[in-house]
């Protein structure tokens, strides 16, 4: 918990609090314009096609401009444009709002990665990420189900406007960060090799998640249901990703792959039925098994690559969450028509099952099992 560490995580907080409502009440204010389900899932896959698209640049924006400084310009395109929603909530001006804020997230969640690896100290990778990931889930745990409930009485216009506020908060937080200086690569180093199993296990269980966040307002219709459910699914996220983070320091990375994403498919099915003495419980099967999974994937790309290949690997990574996240808002929109939002849920929670041998297959990839004992 050095100087510079405290205030990644406290930039991290800023600027996730206000991605964190977005997902569940953009398509519920693109929905109060008129748009149908493949419509309101359509707001989410905007974001993250813009947020994967500025992710491609990012292997050129990141040694030019340096982490901390498009951490700090992601999060005030983060922030600003999301007070720009209330204006209209025909889909293509909620769509283009939504595209500019991807961008601003595309940038946060890969500078932001990479400097919870940089920061960390010695032996401790897996526990930083693990505390980054908590800071940037921690704000789902509140601003997801907050803002759903906010926008149930207040209004849309109240919630957006103070959504906008952290991430720009954020912003001179993340400008005052030091980072450490990178060693200059060899030309035996230029090339790390980069493993996909750990990215498709991302790509498919963000998959499951955007498809049950944008539409869990609309599947679980009963009143404060929808909120619970989302309040509980953000904690255990939370829990999950610091769990994982201090097992893995003891026990080895990699070696939570195949029971989380058992437990995410389990989760994905349990809230796919639609009521809430089911959804409850699953939501934190889902939220703890997505929580590992995100540290467990991402430490097994930085130890395979090295501090060489780190940048590519976190931008990869990053990649593989956001992309998975809007398309599965969009199959789960799309799969509605013919199955219905429970039936569409439940086919996704299949997918997420056939991807556990290939998790199976890559925990036992990973190296031995530290020397040292974990008491």
């Amino acid at each position: 918990m050095t100087r510079d560490f405290r205030l990644l995580l406290l930039a991290a907080l800023g600027a996730f609090a206000t991605w964190a409502p977005m997902p569940a009440l953009v398509p519920l204010w693109s929905a109060t314009g008129g748009s149908s389900a493949f419509g309101a899932g359509a707001t989410t896959g905007a974001a993250m096609a813009a947020t994967v698209a500025v992710q491609l640049c990012m292997g050129r924006l990141m040694p030019r401009f340096g982490a901390r400084r498009l951490l700090a310009v992601g999060s005030l395109l983060l922030g600003l444009p999301t007070a720009a929603y209330p204006l209209s909530a025909a889909l293509p001006w909620v769509l283009a709002v939504s595209a500019v804020r991807g961008t601003g997230f595309g940038l946060a969640v890969v500078a932001g990665s990479v400097l919870a690896a940089e920061l960390a100290q010695p032996g401790r990778q897996a526990s930083a990420i693990g505390w980054y990931g908590a800071a940037a889930g921690l704000p789902q745990v509140l601003c997801l189900p907050l803002g759903l409930w906010c926008a149930q009485r207040f209004g849309f216009t109240a919630v957006f406007l103070g959504a906008a506020v952290p991430a720009v908060l954020a912003a001179p937080l993340a400008a005052a960060i030091t980072e450490r200086p990178r060693e200059a690569p060899g030309p035996a180093a230029a090339a790390p090799r980069m493993p996909f199993a750990p990215l498709l296990l991302m790509l498919v269980v963000a998959g499951a998640l955007g498809g049950v966040t944008s539409f869990l307002a609309l599947v679980l219709t009963a009143p404060g249901a929808a909120p619970a459910v989302l309040l509980t699914l953000s904690a255990a996220m939370v829990l999950g990703r610091l769990a994982a983070g201090a097992v893995a320091d003891r026990i080895g990375d990699g070696r939570l792959l195949a029971p989380a994403v058992a437990l995410a498919a389990l989760g994905t099915g349990g809230i796919a039925t639609g009521a809430l003495g089911p959804a409850l419980p699953a939501a934190v099967l889902l939220g703890v098994g997505f929580g590992a999974l995100q540290n467990e994937t991402l430490v097994s790309l930085f130890a395979t690559v090295g501090q060489v290949g780190r940048d590519r690997a976190g931008i990869a990574w990053n990649m593989a969450v956001d992309a998975g996240t809007g398309a599965g808002a969009l199959a789960v929109g799309a799969a509605s028509r013919l199955l219905g939002l429970g039936g569409s849920m439940a086919l996704v929670a299949v997918l997420v099952a056939a991807a556990a041998p290939l998790a199976w297959a890559e925990s036992r990839r990973t190296g031995p099992l530290p020397v040292t004992p974990p008491w």
